[in-house]
């Protein structure tokens, strides 16, 4: 990494894994062997992306679209018929395009038999339409919502939110994809053609019974549940046969837990232009990227350097994550980067040197998790702040006597910008605008904390079933 890593697996932590009688083994191993080892993608089923949504209505101005929380079956494995969740579709979910300005429409359809919200995670809304837990919509409920695209250029993305299911309905299949633009991201000399050089890329692990069937109860994991097999935008074993040239890769960690490490098998550089919130200032040239749950990178891989036929993205611990196969054909339409500045980010002296008034002490394990020693109570709001006035929030993952473990921190309605971490500022590749931030056990980062717009936001670790075992509070903008 640029820098250094804010994240930690505890892969050489020693004393990480600590059995103690009459305690779940789930909620108290600490070590890289709670996370269940992935296996190597074999290369057999060439990629997919996701359909792009089409709307039910445009114009200059406005959009809107309809979007189904469904249940169905989907062919994972040849001739097997896996039980699934997903939007406007029988597993995961369409892309919604949305451009900077515009005023949106969504018509929500709860279609499943149970419960669930629809969350905007990264978009900056108004609190009653963000889809928290407290928006539910009960079986065969809909409702129509509406605000304005006020944000810049960003690969968000969206996912249900109901108290204590979150986990489970993320697992089975309930998540896509959310592209905003703007004049600056269509001027942009980069890759942009969708599902041809500009990739959508949703990393997920599950674990499947015998019969093919996602089990969430079995596979369940109270500090996160991890699967041994990959799949890529529901691809299992996936592939991608591409001419060489230069691609987009936008990736989002939609896994409940995992950790992702990625490099190529060449050790080839690339460039991140983008996290959570929108283009860094300048590409940041490197080798490996890290990505916790939740997060979005979008990265571009110059594959006319690749010396033979093929190359394969690696997860640490060597796991072939994407083997690519390449075209002979060569595309040379596309120019490079032609400019170093993609945005014009800013921190402030003035917002350097504010005082902290919101302190966040992530801590526990399994059912034991708190955000400042308290659970989540739907009653209690924890942090009130004015619209529009930037605060300094200090985040604290608080190491105890039995080490720890990351905690990836995300705040809904906002994109924060991180001030520093352990005092030092941030490496390049979160300098950019984020909504999530990994901490390892006894790490502090300073972020500059702004919301556009007036409602009840939650802010929560990222880690689904910490998430579901009440590790979140509320804070009230007005």
């Amino acid at each position: 990494m640029i820098g250094y890593s804010v994240y930690s697996n505890n892969t050489n932590n020693s004393n990480g894994s600590m059995n103690m009688p009459g305690m779940e083994h789930s909620s108290m191993n600490m070590s890289h062997e709670s996370v269940t080892e992935l296996k190597s993608s074999l290369g057999k089923n060439e990629m997919t992306f996701p359909k792009v949504l089409k709307p039910d209505f445009e114009d200059s101005n406005s959009i809107s679209y309809t979007i189904r929380a469904q249940q169905g079956t989907f062919a994972i494995f040849d001739g097997m018929k896996t039980q699934t969740f997903g939007y406007n579709g029988d597993f995961l979910g369409p892309v919604i395009k949305l451009k900077k300005g515009m005023e949106v429409s969504f018509h929500l359809v709860n279609d499943l038999k149970e419960n669930t919200t629809f969350h905007w995670h990264g978009l900056e809304v108004p609190g009653d339409v963000d889809g928290g837990p407290d928006k539910v919509l009960k079986p065969s409920e809909s409702k129509t919502i509406k605000f304005t695209v006020k944000q810049d250029a960003a690969t968000l993305w969206f996912h249900p939110h109901p108290m204590h299911e979150t986990a489970e309905q993320v697992y089975k299949g309930l998540a896509g994809m959310i592209y905003i633009d703007d004049t600056n991201s269509e001027e942009l000399s980069i890759p942009k053609m969708y599902g041809v050089d500009d990739l959508p890329i949703i990393l997920q692990d599950k674990t499947f019974t015998a019969d093919k069937q996602l089990d969430y109860g079995k596979a369940m994991n109270e500090d996160g549940t991890t699967g041994d097999t990959l799949l890529i935008n529901g691809v299992v074993d996936p592939k991608l046969t591409i001419d060489r040239k230069k691609v987009r890769l936008r990736i989002l960690n939609g896994s409940n837990m995992r950790t992702y490490k990625l490099h190529f098998d060449n050790y080839m550089e690339f460039q991140q232009i983008s996290s959570d919130g929108g283009f860094l200032n300048k590409p940041n040239t490197t080798k490996e990227i890290e990505i916790a749950p939740s997060e979005r990178v979008e990265v571009i891989a110059d594959l006319t350097k690749v010396n033979g036929n093929q190359v394969t993205l690696i997860n640490e611990g060597n796991t072939k994550v994407l083997p690519i196969h390449l075209n002979e054909s060569h595309d040379h339409s596309q120019q490079t980067i032609e400019t170093n500045t993609l945005n014009d980010l800013a921190l402030t002296d003035e917002i350097k040197n504010k005082e902290v008034t919101k302190t966040i002490k992530l801590a526990g394990m399994g059912n034991g998790v708190s955000i400042n020693g308290k659970k989540f109570d739907e009653n209690r709001i924890d942090f009130t702040q004015k619209q529009n006035e930037t605060e300094v929030w200090e985040i604290e993952n608080v190491k105890d006597s039995m080490g720890g473990m990351n905690h990836p921190f995300h705040i809904h309605g906002t994109q924060f910008q991180v001030i520093s971490i352990d005092g030092v500022a941030p490496p390049e590749n979160l300098s950019g605008l984020k909504d999530t931030i990994s901490l390892k056990p006894g790490q502090k980062a300073n972020i500059a904390v702004r919301f556009s717009e007036k409602g009840i936001y939650m802010f929560h670790c990222h880690i689904l079933e910490h998430e579901d075992n009440g590790m979140m509070g509320q804070i009230k903008v007005d």
